[in-house]
């Protein structure tokens, strides 16, 4: 390949590549312009930008919704759920990747038949069980779901990494008079912050966007999250669609912070072994 058809090659997948992320930041620049925007204005010009920017449809938001209540309990629910699920998981991975008992393979499918069946198939024992432990529409009935349902997946990731980390570190570690937890947290710990970082988007994401469980645990209106509560904004006859556009850009603003944080982390741990 000469390199005349190398910069044309490269100038196509440039080419491509923006219109990729032309596709994927349309919808969210047209969410974003459409909350500034009246009713009128969406239904006569969906497509174009609001004749001015004001903030008047977002102090409305605040007004005619709990939207401050939906915003905490929210975050109180994600990021619990993921660290929990980030402490757990990675304690459980390191048990299954460095440990070789005839019990450890066993362990490790039990979390892998996490991956297989929906927790969603579940949902009467557990609406039961939550019921029997006296936590429906409660927080906690969340949190411990959104912790159960993403650990397997994190321990599947995690345990990956794990195995792939020299085991002379650990031999060193243990020369230098360290124990199994500070293997665990000085040494090996930091060296798996791209697996850490993929587990966190991951599992916030689902328990931020999750409608479902919320629906079904959580009947007081205080306690609900912003994919519920953002219903109240759908009328019978009619909807506020700037009220609603300004929802959810609100609820899109801790997704995109996450994202932005751990994305180098992200993007690492997607990346890992593809170069050696």
């Amino acid at each position: 390949m000469d390199l005349k058809t190398s910069v044309s090659t490269r100038a196509i997948q440039y080419m491509l590549a923006y219109l990729f992320v032309l596709v994927s930041l349309y919808p969210i620049v047209l969410m974003v312009a459409s909350s500034f925007k009246t009713n009128m204005e969406i239904f006569a010009n969906p497509l174009s930008l609001p004749q001015s920017f004001s903030l008047d449809v977002y102090r409305k938001l605040w007004e005619v919704v709990p939207f401050g209540d939906f915003l905490l309990n929210s975050v109180i629910v994600s990021v619990t759920s993921v660290v929990l699920i980030a402490v757990f998981s990675a304690m459980a991975a390191f048990y299954v990747a460095r440990f070789s008992y005839r019990w450890t393979g066993v362990l490790y499918f039990f979390f892998l038949v996490g991956l297989m069946i929906p927790i969603k198939l579940g949902i009467v024992p557990l609406f039961l069980l939550m019921k029997n432990l006296g936590l429906l529409n409660s927080l906690w009935s969340l949190i411990l779901i959104y912790t159960a349902s993403g650990i397997p997946i994190s321990v599947f990731i995690l345990t990956g990494f794990f195995r792939t980390l020299p085991v002379e570190l650990e031999e060193a570690a243990r020369i230098d008079g360290c124990n199994h937890f500070q293997v665990f947290w000085r040494v090996l710990l930091p060296l798996i912050r791209p697996a850490l970082g993929t587990v966190v988007i991951i599992n916030f994401i689902s328990a931020w966007n999750d409608f479902f469980f919320p629906l079904i645990f959580i009947q007081e209106d205080a306690l609900k999250t912003i994919p519920v509560g953002m219903m109240v904004l759908f009328g019978e006859y009619e909807t506020d669609w700037s009220l609603l556009f300004a929802g959810l850009t609100l609820s899109a603003l801790p997704m995109i912070v996450v994202f932005l944080l751990a994305s180098r982390q992200f993007m690492e741990g997607l990346t890992a072994g593809a170069v050696k």
